[in-house]
């Protein structure tokens, strides 16, 4: 099979297709980030990088057989400024459609944060199927909503594994029994605090490609998620992305896909 990745960052489709033991003849991968590239190559030397979707030339490359990308998303998101379709980022979207039309796959994954409903119709109209929307909290620690369009056949919910963030910090603090957070939090260098103790499904918020985001109170003080913590509620296996800073780390797992939702996906593929 050979599959081409659009903004495949650190290639979290590859993990999942490696996860499934689904016979990769051929990956491309579409990416212009140096450090994921070198996390992608460190990890699977025989990807065939071929540089930025706006150059990409699809008649030097094979029959591709799965197309997947998860173009960038901060246009779109209902959390940033929705700038949607004006933003030079959401605009990349039109580069996976054109892309969709030249390669004609037998299949193909596109991943998008939530959006408004006009927007997701717009997407929906332009691949002719509409998205199904995961949480990543079904398969880990982390309270994560993405939208999957996909005409890969029968993608139903995944069954809940019921995972809860203490498992991945390897913690015992019951809900409710939180430790007061330090008043001089500023200065110990902590810029903002998602309070934890408020989160009733027992899972983390959502990994941002920014860590000071993600701090907790803990039984134990203060708790900051490691980059391995991100890449255990990122379902991305254990120092995958070891190799270059913490920044870059944490910048990719949060830029990322939830591996096992996308592992969930393809396990349909009938090759």
């Amino acid at each position: 099979m050979n599959v081409l990745s659009l903004f495949d960052g650190m290639s979290c489709g590859q993990i999942a297709l490696n996860k499934l033991g689904i016979k990769v003849d051929n990956y491309f991968a579409s990416e212009i980030d140096k450090f994921a590239i070198k996390i992608t190559q460190k990890n699977f030397p025989n990807t065939k990088q071929v540089g930025s979707v706006v150059d990409l030339k699809c008649d030097k490359l094979p029959k591709i057989d799965l197309l997947i990308g998860g173009s960038p998303c901060q246009g779109f998101s209902l959390a940033g400024k929705e700038l949607n379709f004006d933003d030079p980022r959401s605009k990349l979207f039109f580069e996976f459609l054109k892309i969709l039309k030249e390669t004609k796959p037998k299949y193909f994954l596109l991943e998008n944060v939530k959006m408004k409903k006009e927007y997701q119709n717009i997407i929906s109209d332009f691949l002719k199927v509409k998205p199904i929307e995961i949480n990543s909290s079904l398969l880990s620690a982390q309270n994560r909503k993405r939208l999957y369009w996909t005409n890969i056949p029968n993608i139903e919910q995944p069954k809940d594994k019921k995972i809860t963030i203490y498992q991945v910090l390897n913690i015992n603090t019951p809900i409710g029994q939180m430790q007061p957070f330090p008043r001089n939090y500023k200065k110990l260098g902590l810029k903002r605090i998602e309070r934890f103790e408020g989160r009733k499904d027992k899972k983390s918020n959502c990994c941002l490609a920014r860590s000071d985001k993600n701090l907790y109170k803990t039984d134990k003080g203060i708790k900051k998620l490691t980059p391995n913590d991100y890449e255990k509620l990122q379902t991305i296996p254990l120092q995958y992305t070891n190799g270059v800073s913490n920044s870059q780390r944490y910048k990719m797992i949060g830029n990322g896909w939830t591996v096992d939702v996308i592992a969930h996906i393809f396990k349909n593929i009938k090759l």
